[in-house]
Protein backbone atom coordinates (compact mmCIF):
# COMPACT_ATOMS: atom_id res chain seq x y z
CA UNK A 1 0.00 0.00 0.00
CA UNK A 2 1.32 3.26 -0.84
CA UNK A 3 1.11 6.23 1.51
CA UNK A 4 -1.20 8.19 0.34
CA UNK A 5 -3.47 5.64 0.68
CA UNK A 6 -2.38 4.99 3.82
CA UNK A 7 -2.69 8.82 4.74
CA UNK A 8 -6.15 8.61 2.89
CA UNK A 9 -7.17 5.84 5.72
CA UNK A 10 -5.83 7.58 8.49
CA UNK A 11 -7.82 10.84 7.18
CA UNK A 12 -11.01 8.98 7.58
CA UNK A 13 -9.93 8.49 11.39
CA UNK A 14 -8.77 11.45 12.41
CA UNK A 15 -12.14 12.95 10.89
CA UNK A 16 -14.53 10.78 13.44
CA UNK A 17 -12.08 11.31 16.31
CA UNK A 18 -12.11 15.25 16.25
CA UNK A 19 -15.93 15.09 14.96
CA UNK A 20 -16.65 13.65 18.30
CA UNK A 21 -13.79 16.09 20.51
CA UNK A 22 -14.81 19.06 19.06
CA UNK A 23 -18.83 18.33 18.39
CA UNK A 24 -19.41 20.26 21.51
CA UNK A 25 -17.32 23.10 20.81
CA UNK A 26 -19.04 23.61 17.42
CA UNK A 27 -22.35 23.65 18.67
CA UNK A 28 -21.32 26.35 21.33
CA UNK A 29 -18.88 28.27 18.21
CA UNK A 30 -22.54 28.18 16.05
CA UNK A 31 -24.49 29.26 18.87
CA UNK A 32 -22.57 32.11 19.60
CA UNK A 33 -21.92 33.29 15.81
CA UNK A 34 -25.54 33.38 15.18
CA UNK A 35 -26.38 35.38 18.72
CA UNK A 36 -23.37 38.33 17.90
CA UNK A 37 -24.61 38.05 13.82
CA UNK A 38 -28.52 36.86 13.44
CA UNK A 39 -28.26 37.79 9.91
CA UNK A 40 -25.71 36.26 9.19
CA UNK A 41 -24.65 32.69 8.00
CA UNK A 42 -22.73 30.42 10.42
CA UNK A 43 -20.28 29.13 7.72
CA UNK A 44 -17.89 31.95 6.56
CA UNK A 45 -19.29 33.08 2.42
CA UNK A 46 -15.81 33.27 0.87
CA UNK A 47 -14.42 31.86 -2.65
CA UNK A 48 -13.16 28.83 -3.38
CA UNK A 49 -9.73 27.02 -2.92
CA UNK A 50 -7.46 25.72 -4.79
CA UNK A 51 -7.04 22.03 -4.38
CA UNK A 52 -5.24 19.03 -5.46
CA UNK A 53 -4.38 19.02 -8.88
CA UNK A 54 -5.68 22.98 -9.54
CA UNK A 55 -9.68 21.87 -8.71
CA UNK A 56 -11.34 24.47 -7.20
CA UNK A 57 -13.27 23.01 -3.77
CA UNK A 58 -15.18 24.99 -1.24
CA UNK A 59 -13.90 25.16 1.85
CA UNK A 60 -16.02 24.82 5.22
CA UNK A 61 -14.96 27.53 8.16
CA UNK A 62 -16.95 29.02 11.10
CA UNK A 63 -17.47 32.70 10.21
CA UNK A 64 -15.82 34.88 11.99
CA UNK A 65 -16.13 38.11 10.09
CA UNK A 66 -18.83 40.14 9.47
CA UNK A 67 -21.54 38.66 6.57
CA UNK A 68 -20.02 39.15 3.30
CA UNK A 69 -16.91 40.47 4.25
CA UNK A 70 -14.76 39.59 1.13
CA UNK A 71 -17.07 41.05 -1.23
CA UNK A 72 -17.20 44.11 0.47
CA UNK A 73 -13.35 43.74 0.77
CA UNK A 74 -13.35 44.21 -2.88
CA UNK A 75 -16.10 46.14 -3.88
CA UNK A 76 -17.01 48.70 -0.72
CA UNK A 77 -14.81 52.29 -0.97
CA UNK A 78 -14.34 52.22 2.83
CA UNK A 79 -12.17 49.32 2.39
CA UNK A 80 -10.32 50.16 -0.61
CA UNK A 81 -7.58 50.73 1.54
CA UNK A 82 -7.43 47.85 3.31
CA UNK A 83 -7.56 45.71 0.41
CA UNK A 84 -4.37 47.16 -1.05
CA UNK A 85 -2.68 46.51 2.96
CA UNK A 86 -4.43 43.15 2.26
CA UNK A 87 -2.72 42.19 -1.22
CA UNK A 88 0.34 43.61 0.02
CA UNK A 89 0.55 41.71 3.11
CA UNK A 90 0.84 37.99 1.77
CA UNK A 91 -3.07 38.13 1.58
CA UNK A 92 -3.10 38.58 5.08
CA UNK A 93 -4.86 40.97 7.78
CA UNK A 94 -2.75 41.45 11.39
CA UNK A 95 -6.10 44.01 12.63
CA UNK A 96 -8.74 43.36 10.64
CA UNK A 97 -11.91 45.70 11.29
CA UNK A 98 -13.99 42.98 9.65
CA UNK A 99 -13.14 40.34 12.56
CA UNK A 100 -16.26 40.12 14.61
CA UNK A 101 -15.70 39.64 18.90
CA UNK A 102 -16.36 35.80 18.45
CA UNK A 103 -14.52 35.95 15.22
CA UNK A 104 -11.02 37.30 17.28
CA UNK A 105 -11.89 34.43 19.39
CA UNK A 106 -12.16 31.29 17.18
CA UNK A 107 -9.37 32.49 15.54
CA UNK A 108 -6.92 32.88 17.82
CA UNK A 109 -7.54 29.37 18.31
CA UNK A 110 -7.99 27.73 14.91
CA UNK A 111 -11.62 26.77 15.91
CA UNK A 112 -12.81 28.62 12.81
CA UNK A 113 -10.74 25.54 10.49
CA UNK A 114 -12.70 22.80 12.45
CA UNK A 115 -15.67 22.35 9.94
CA UNK A 116 -12.71 21.17 6.98
CA UNK A 117 -13.46 18.24 8.76
CA UNK A 118 -16.31 17.65 5.95
CA UNK A 119 -13.93 18.69 3.42
CA UNK A 120 -11.87 15.49 4.78
CA UNK A 121 -14.61 13.31 4.65
CA UNK A 122 -15.46 14.83 1.20
CA UNK A 123 -11.95 13.74 -0.41
CA UNK A 124 -11.09 17.59 -0.62
CA UNK A 125 -8.67 17.82 2.11
CA UNK A 126 -6.18 15.86 4.31
CA UNK A 127 -5.80 16.33 8.27
CA UNK A 128 -1.95 17.99 7.18
CA UNK A 129 -0.74 19.22 3.44
CA UNK A 130 -0.25 22.32 2.65
CA UNK A 131 -2.39 24.86 3.10
CA UNK A 132 -5.51 25.84 0.88
CA UNK A 133 -4.90 28.97 -1.27
CA UNK A 134 -7.09 31.32 -3.02
CA UNK A 135 -6.97 31.14 -6.72
CA UNK A 136 -6.26 35.01 -7.32
CA UNK A 137 -3.44 34.72 -4.14
CA UNK A 138 -1.71 32.41 -6.14
CA UNK A 139 -2.00 34.48 -9.90
CA UNK A 140 -1.06 37.35 -7.51
CA UNK A 141 1.59 36.32 -4.99
CA UNK A 142 3.86 34.24 -8.42
CA UNK A 143 3.94 37.47 -10.39
CA UNK A 144 5.51 39.08 -6.81
CA UNK A 145 7.95 35.87 -6.29
CA UNK A 146 8.46 34.61 -10.04
CA UNK A 147 10.60 31.96 -8.59
CA UNK A 148 7.75 30.20 -6.93
CA UNK A 149 6.21 28.83 -10.04
CA UNK A 150 7.43 25.28 -9.69
CA UNK A 151 6.98 25.36 -6.18
CA UNK A 152 3.23 25.91 -6.88
CA UNK A 153 2.45 23.41 -8.73
CA UNK A 154 4.40 20.86 -6.69
CA UNK A 155 2.31 21.91 -3.59
CA UNK A 156 -0.76 21.43 -5.69
CA UNK A 157 0.20 17.67 -5.99
CA UNK A 158 -1.16 16.60 -2.94
CA UNK A 159 -4.21 17.64 -0.62
CA UNK A 160 -4.23 20.44 1.32
CA UNK A 161 -4.51 20.13 4.86
CA UNK A 162 -6.12 21.73 8.13
CA UNK A 163 -3.13 21.80 9.39
CA UNK A 164 0.61 21.58 7.53
CA UNK A 165 4.33 22.93 8.27
CA UNK A 166 3.34 26.62 7.61
CA UNK A 167 0.90 26.13 10.01
CA UNK A 168 3.24 25.15 13.19
CA UNK A 169 6.10 27.38 12.35
CA UNK A 170 4.76 30.62 12.54
CA UNK A 171 1.73 30.75 10.33
CA UNK A 172 0.80 34.47 9.23
CA UNK A 173 4.18 35.48 10.51
CA UNK A 174 5.60 33.64 7.06
CA UNK A 175 5.17 35.34 3.88
CA UNK A 176 4.37 33.91 0.64
CA UNK A 177 7.65 32.57 -1.07
CA UNK A 178 8.77 30.79 2.24
CA UNK A 179 5.37 29.38 2.93
CA UNK A 180 5.08 27.88 -0.47
CA UNK A 181 8.31 26.04 -0.17
CA UNK A 182 7.53 24.78 2.91
CA UNK A 183 4.23 23.04 1.30
CA UNK A 184 6.11 22.15 -1.95
CA UNK A 185 8.91 20.57 0.54
CA UNK A 186 6.16 18.92 2.45
CA UNK A 187 4.49 17.44 -1.03
CA UNK A 188 7.76 16.10 -2.00
CA UNK A 189 8.71 14.36 1.30
CA UNK A 190 5.08 12.96 2.34
CA UNK A 191 5.61 10.18 4.39
CA UNK A 192 4.09 9.15 8.11
CA UNK A 193 6.91 10.46 9.99
CA UNK A 194 6.42 13.76 8.32
CA UNK A 195 2.58 14.32 9.04
CA UNK A 196 3.25 12.85 12.97
CA UNK A 197 5.53 15.65 13.89
CA UNK A 198 3.21 18.16 12.32
CA UNK A 199 0.31 16.56 14.42
CA UNK A 200 2.06 16.42 17.62
CA UNK A 201 3.00 19.98 17.16
CA UNK A 202 -0.64 21.29 15.93
CA UNK A 203 -1.95 21.41 19.31
CA UNK A 204 0.62 23.65 20.73
CA UNK A 205 0.03 25.94 18.37
CA UNK A 206 -3.76 26.21 18.42
CA UNK A 207 -3.40 26.89 22.42
CA UNK A 208 -0.47 29.24 22.03
CA UNK A 209 -2.71 31.24 19.42
CA UNK A 210 1.17 31.85 17.66
CA UNK A 211 0.81 33.68 14.30
CA UNK A 212 -3.11 33.72 14.24
CA UNK A 213 -4.75 36.46 12.44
Amino acid sequence: MQYSDLKRLMDMFYAIVLGIVFGPICIVTAIAIKLETPDGPIFADIPKRVGKDGKLFTIYKFRSMIPDAHILLKTDPQFKKLYEEYKKSSFKLYDDPRVTGVGKIIRKFSIDEVPQIFNIFRGEMSLIGPRPYFADELEDQQKKYPHTKQLVKMALSVRPGITGQWQVSGRSEINFDKRIDMDAHYAENMNLWYDLKILLKTPFVMLSGKGAV
